[in-house]
């Protein structure tokens, strides 16, 4: 997996009304590889046919409840899972993250809200495959950037060097290519979380960034900007 939008996601909710607006927001949000179910049994012959990267189920199920059901399926195979359930006791949340599931979110949410959260699952759990499948190269064009080497490849043989924060910024757009990564998602990949006032400085990273991989950093073909919510990253990546 290159980026957590190559992940495989499995939800599991008998609410078909649900089922079909995640669907919809997930699809919006970028993840092409959804499967659903809407009861245990379902559930059961999804996961055995392929485990997902992430499961998201609901607790109340005709069948049986999440909670089994995620047992059952965390014994065959490590995947992450959040949770969604209408019950807001205290209890039902700390029974569901002490079995070992990574979140849990009361019916109703802000859509919003979990598509941050299946991001930030993805992005936790699966950090070092997802830095593996962005230790390749990019064909930007003309130019190909060595990401191992933190060198940019110009048409006449030479190649410009990266700098630390270029090659960081490199990397988080590299894992996301194609999407959206926005200002503060940026500002934490280099700086950390206490990044707080950083956006002026990233955006002359980013200009200098451009210098070394645009023909015309004018005019920028594949390190975009997309005004008000961040950067996107066009280009090719190859093993």
């Amino acid at each position: 997996m290159t980026s957590i939008y190559d992940a495989e996601l499995l939800l599991v909710d008998d609410n078909p009304d649900l089922l079909r607006l995640l669907c919809e927001q997930l699809s919006g949000a970028g993840y092409h590889h959804i499967r659903t179910a809407a009861t245990c049994a379902a559930a059961r012959a999804a996961f055995d046919a392929a485990p997902p990267h992430l499961m998201v189920l609901d607790i109340n199920l005709p069948d049986g409840d999440g909670f089994s059901l995620f047992r059952a399926l965390r014994a065959k195979a490590d995947v992450p899972a959040l949770f969604l359930s209408a019950r807001d006791a205290d209890a039902d949340r700390l029974f569901g993250l002490g079995l070992g599931a990574d979140d849990y979110l009361t019916k109703p949410f802000l859509m919003q809200e979990l598509l941050l959260r299946v991001q930030h699952i993805l992005q936790r759990v699966y950090r070092t495959e997802l830095a593996r499948g962005a230790s390749q190269q990019l064909t930007l064009g003309d130019r190909i950037v060595q990401l191992n080497d933190a060198l940019v490849q110009l048409p006449d043989g030479s190649a410009l060097p990266l700098t630390a924060t270029e090659l960081a910024l490199l990397r988080k757009l590299a894992e996301n290519r194609g999407h959206i990564v926005t200002y503060d998602a940026l500002c934490e990949a280099v700086w950390g979380a206490d990044y707080y006032g950083c956006e002026n400085s990233l955006n002359v990273h980013i200009r200098h960034l451009r210098e070394k991989l645009e023909p015309l950093p004018g005019r920028p073909q594949f390190l975009r900007t997309v005004r008000g919510i961040g950067y996107k990253l066009a280009g090719e990546v190859r093993s």
